[in-house]
């Protein structure tokens, strides 16, 4: 089930960014405009766009946060790969799974090792 959700995830992900999927909802918004004159602007015909509006943007958002999720996994265990594969420290590996406070303190100690390899000294 979880493979079938990610392929579907990533498919409407796809067909969503798409010009042609945004000309296709600009255009139904349109001819629901243009037919509001044609139902006297009745609460029936402003229903029709909000509940549509609200099922479509419920229904994407879990799908697109599946797509990022997965995109973001994805790119975390590419980084640490290159980690785990070159000099650089490893206490940078895995780093999103830390604390804010010790993402921050990661923080500070490379703004100072950027600092001090500016300044030509060490730390």
């Amino acid at each position: 089930m979880s493979r079938l959700f990610s392929t579907f995830s990533r498919s409407v992900a796809k067909w969503s960014g798409r010009p042609i999927t945004f000309a296709a909802a600009l255009a139904l918004v349109v001819l629901w405009a243009v037919t509001g004159p044609f139902f006297g602007f009745s609460e029936t015909w402003q229903l029709v766009i909000n509940t549509a509006t609200t099922i479509v943007t419920f229904l994407m958002v879990f799908v697109l946060q599946n797509t990022q999720n997965r995109d973001g996994e994805a790119l975390h265990a590419k980084l640490d790969e290159l980690l785990l594969t070159s000099n650089a420290e490893n206490r940078f590996i895995e780093a999103e799974r830390l604390t804010d406070e010790d993402i921050r303190k990661l923080r500070r100690l490379v703004e100072k090792e950027m600092a001090a390899e500016e300044d030509g000294g060490e730390i």
